[in-house]
């Protein structure tokens, strides 16, 4: 063993040209595999977090303006939800299909006020559930909880972003404090995340406090239920037409008006996310096998090209003694030996590059108007894939030179001492 060893590194230096063509070949498709992948990956993740951020598993029903004439009524008339409508989706006509059914109110704009600094806000009702519906994270205290509710509380929470404005040194020393919100004051529960950039300005109180001070009306701002039993997207759909068409018949509004009464689907939503998620995927693995074979073949060429110049050294050795045996075990361990480490090599480099985009690439942001989102998220690659990948890679290129090898063993001294 020592002494084959020996001789492949021998040969190694005496050929330094065909070492250095084979080892780039291999590393380059690993490095190129490695950093499509680790790049796809980072695009996946970025698209996974940000559609599990903005794609929630309910319905929102809004009232908005008609597009059409109808039952005396004009065009551009504005729709309003109400109680009856909340009561009518909590009813029997829904039963066993739709629960979790909550309820917000419109929006008031005030200014809030703690010491000397200020601060605007939008005021909205509310209620528990909606923590978890509008995905908010807290970055402190509390969310609105059902006491609040049944004791109409002040109390509001706000976003990291006004907690800032109101209190610079200390935001999360803002929670107890009491806010001046017009000539009402609240008590501050809980500070909900955002980034410095964020657009929400929402502060939320509870419901039942809203509709106290307020707006005592029966308008309410949206309806927002789950539901049980559609599973695929054209059951959602039909299901979204059923409940739409219900509530513009209850309003007066054309059958084939979509603009009157605004239904946010989230499970279509999601469903169609999750589609484009298994499509880029796919995409993605598409584009990473083609990568590999390219490499594949770069490798065989080069190990084909290797064997066929090496046809005059073979027949020497023949003539000496060598077998075919021995002839087959130096070409496979020095292929093996040549893969394997320039396949290493490859591998390190192209794990260094998604490290590389993480920091640069993966750092920057893209503005959807509202919001900056992180165009790759964590761009890596797993050990293990990166393992298997090098490992497929140094046996295919292996395997690409063990039949012209084996046909150059065969071949007798005469007449490989004549190929040129």
């Amino acid at each position: 063993m020592r002494e084959l060893f020996h001789e492949i590194g021998s040969s190694l230096r005496q050929n330094k040209l065909r070492t250095a063509l084979t080892g780039f070949a291999v590393s380059w498709g690993i490095f190129l595999l490695i950093t499509l992948l680790g790049a796809g990956n980072g695009l996946m993740n970025s698209f996974m977090g940000n559609m599990n951020q903005y794609v929630s598993q309910s319905i929102t029903v809004e009232g908005w303006r008609t597009s059409k004439p109808y039952a005396g009524y004009k065009e551009n008339r504005r729709i309003h939800l109400d109680t009856k409508d909340l009561s009518y989706t909590q009813g029997k006509d829904w039963e066993g299909r739709i629960r979790g059914v909550i309820t917000a109110t419109t929006g008031t704009s005030l200014t809030l006020t703690l010491g000397s600094r200020t601060v605007d806000g939008w005021m909205e009702g509310k209620m528990p559930q909606h923590l978890e519906q509008e995905k908010l994270q807290m970055a402190a205290g509390r969310y609105i909880n059902q006491g609040d509710m049944d004791g109409c509380r002040k109390v509001m929470v706000l976003s990291l972003a006004q907690a800032k404005e109101l209190n610079p040194d200390e935001p999360e020393a803002i929670i107890g404090a009491w806010v001046s919100a017009g000539k009402i004051a609240f008590r501050v529960i809980g500070i909900y995340h955002t980034d410095e950039q964020s657009w929400r300005r929402s502060c939320p109180i509870p419901y039942t406090t809203y509709k106290a001070i307020y707006d005592p009306s029966d308008k309410i701002e949206s309806i927002t239920f789950t539901v049980e039993g559609p599973r695929t997207l054209e059951e959602h759909q039909a299901f979204e037409k059923e409940y739409g068409d219900a509530i513009r018949r209850r309003h007066s509004i054309a059958p084939d008006d979509q603009r009157g009464i605004w239904i946010d689907n989230g499970y279509t939503q999601n469903l169609q996310m999750s589609n484009a998620s298994r499509i880029l995927q796919i995409a993605m693995w598409i584009l990473g096998l083609l990568t590999l074979v390219s490499g594949i073949v770069g490798v065989s060429n080069i190990m084909l090209i290797t064997v066929k110049e090496r046809t005059h050294e073979f027949g020497i050795r023949k003539a000496i003694g060598a077998k075919p045996a021995d002839v087959l075990k130096l070409i496979i361990a020095e292929s093996v030996s040549i893969t394997a480490l320039f396949g290493y090599v490859g591998m390190l480099l192209g794990m260094v590059a998604c490290e590389i985009l993480d920091k640069t690439v993966g750092q920057k942001g893209v503005n959807i108007g509202f919001e900056e989102i992180k165009m790759l998220v964590n761009p890596s690659v797993g050990v293990d894939v990166a393992i298997e990948a090098t490992v497929l890679l140094v046996l295919a290129g292996t395997l690409a030179g063990i039949i012209p090898a084996w046909k150059a063993a065969r071949v007798k001294p005469i007449e490989a001492l004549r190929a040129e």
